[in-house]
Order: C-alpha cells, then sequence, then structure tokens
C-alpha cells in the first residue's frame, strides 16, 4: 500500500509517499480501506518536530482521523464490522495512507448520506469544539467569540454556539470574505485577527473558545465578562506569555475562569457518541461540513502548503 511518511522534522518537503506492507489488526482493532482521510494543524505540528518531545520520531506516518470501510478485524472485534463504512481515530498515528487501522472502540458508522471527506471534516473538529464549549460550562442566551474561527475547530464550534442557543457568536478571521462566510454558519459578528472591529462591539463574552492562543491571549482574556469562561483548545500562534495569568488577577473582581481543554480527558466512548451525534446532524441537514479542498495522497505536500499559508478555511482532506 502507499503512505505519506516524514523522512524528517521540517517544512512540507519532508512529507514521501513510501510504498508499506499493508498492517495486520491486533487483537481489539479494525483495518480500514480508507476513503478520505482528515489533515489538520496537529499533523502540521508533527511534522514540523514540534511534538518530537512526546516520543514522535522521522519515520512517522501522519493522520488520526480516517473514513472508509471495515476490511479486516483483530481478535476479539465482532465481524459484523466487516464490510461497514465507519469513522475511525488511528491515534494520532498512520491514517495518511491506503489502509489504516483504527480501535475497535473508536468506530463510528457513517449515516448513508454522509460523504467520507465530510465524515473527517466534522469529526475530531466537532467532537473537539463539543465538548470545549461543554467544558466552558456555556449554557443558551450567553454570548460567545470564537477566536481562530475559520479553521476546522472554530468553523464547528461556530455551528454549535449558534445551534446551542448563543444570544451572539462573534469570531476573529483574517478577511472580510472570511467573516461572511462565517456569518452564514452562525456568527454575529466578526472581529479582526486583534480582537478589535470597525462594527459597534459588545463589552464581552460570557465564553471565548481559543484556537490560537500565542501572545495576544491576556488581552482576549481581558473580553470576559464577569463569570466568563476562557477555553484554550489549540495553540496554534504558540504559547501565551508566560506572565498571562496576571490579566486574570488584574481582572480578580470579575471572578474570571481559564482552563484548557484536551480531548485526551474525555473517554474513548464519550468521544465516539458525540461524534455520532454530530453525524446525524450533519445527515439531517443541521451541520455543515465545510471542506476547503480534498486532495490525492500522493499531494499531501501541498496540503501542507496550504494549511501553513494560512489558506484553509475548515478542513482539507485526501483520498487515496
Amino acid at each position: 500500500m502507499q503512505a505519506v511518511m516524514v523522512q524528517t522534522f521540517g517544512g512540507p518537503e519532508t512529507l514521501a509517499v513510501v510504498d508499506l506492507p499493508d498492517p495486520t489488526p491486533a487483537a481489539g482493532q479494525a483495518l480500514i480501506a480508507t476513503e478520505a482521510i482528515g489533515v489538520g494543524g496537529l499533523d502540521t505540528l508533527i511534522r514540523s518536530g514540534a511534538l518530537s518531545a512526546f516520543g514522535i520520531t522521522p519515520g512517522h506516518i501522519l493522520g488520526s482521523e480516517i473514513a472508509g470501510t471495515v476490511t479486516e478485524v483483530g481478535p476479539g472485534v465482532d465481524t459484523k464490522w466487516i464490510g461497514r463504512r465507519v469513522w475511525g481515530f488511528t491515534g494520532e498515528t498512520g491514517g495518511y495512507a491506503e489502509r489504516a487501522l483504527a480501535a475497535a472502540e473508536t468506530l463510528v458508522p457513517l449515516p448513508a448520506n454522509l460523504s467520507a471527506v465530510d465524515a473527517v471534516t466534522l469529526g475530531n473538529s466537532g467532537m473537539v469544539a463539543h465538548f470545549a464549549l461543554r467544558h466552558a460550562h456555556f449554557a443558551p442566551g450567553e454570548s460567545v467569540l470564537v477566536r481562530g474561527a475559520a479553521g476546522g475547530i472554530g468553523v464547528m464550534a461556530v455551528q454549535l454556539a449558534a445551534r446551542g442557543g448563543a444570544s451572539a457568536v462573534a469570531v476573529t478571521t483574517s478577511s472580510a470574505e472570511r467573516g461572511a462566510r462565517l456569518r452564514k454558519l452562525g456568527a454575529t459578528q466578526v472581529l479582526d485577527r486583534t480582537g478589535r472591529s470597525t462594527e459597534e462591539t459588545p463589552t464581552g463574552y460570557d465564553v471565548i473558545i481559543d484556537i490560537v492562543a500565542g501572545p495576544e491571549l491576556p488581552f482576549f482574556l481581558s473580553r470576559l465578562e464577569p463569570n466568563g469562561r476562557m477555553v484554550v483548545a489549540g495553540v496554534m500562534a504558540g504559547m501565551p506569555p508566560a506572565d498571562f495569568g496576571s490579566a486574570m488577577v488584574a481582572g480578580f473582581r470579575k471572578s474570571l475562569s481559564f482552563a484548557s481543554f484536551s480531548a485526551d480527558t474525555v473517554s474513548m466512548a464519550d468521544r465516539s457518541a458525540a461524534t455520532a451525534d454530530l453525524f446525524a446532524a450533519a445527515s439531517n441537514g443541521e451541520l455543515e461540513a465545510v471542506v476547503h479542498e480534498v486532495f490525492s495522497l500522493d499531494q499531501a505536500v501541498l496540503a501542507h502548503r496550504k494549511m501553513e499559508a494560512g489558506e484553509v478555511f475548515g478542513r482539507i482532506a485526501l483520498t487515496p
């Protein structure tokens, strides 16, 4: 089979298509003939070497979410999965391939009218957005700001906040064109990347979902209303300043809350249930899978270049 390997840490050009034997499912695993593979910010961080401290080495096959048809299962897995179209989580490795392994507990059946590309567009991003909002204790009637709203998680957070009854959904993004697209998905206010706008803006927000972090994070903390909550679900602009907590202390009388969120803290059963709900909502027309572009597996370098250039609105997918 063909797969895309990180030859050495660095830029997109370090990715190479290689021929490998088909993997064999171990106990608790399923082998999936991939129809679509999600491309996300985590993939670019792994490829760059930013996560090498976690034991990731060159020779890594990228890709954490796939959709396709189960062709084989390992010991202990119900054979009824064979032949079914599913979404699966590969565990941060092995997805950029014609065949990939996923733990059977991660498998989510695809509705008949949901494409594999839509599944990997909605799956992990939607699940993270769902639980990030829950981690923030978001409730109907509250105002929400999504920082970095044009990416996969951000696009889904906008839709889920609007669907969940937010009184207002503000977004930060890089252009008027992206802002217009986000309004169609449920945004009611568009800010630039600095969190400012020429529009009349509310004084603050009850909830901020931040996928960006970086040096400007303290400013956004200052935009929280009393009892407001910020949840960081990504660090695409890098780590915040070491003293960012001083912004919270400065707003001590506002009783602000700050938290980070990783899907690693959610049980796989809960993650799969949330993903199944997202797929059902999309198949019923209640959520939109925002696909930026689809590339063939051997165009992974181009896909990563677009990611790093900041050109992506929604998600990119690869197809074998």
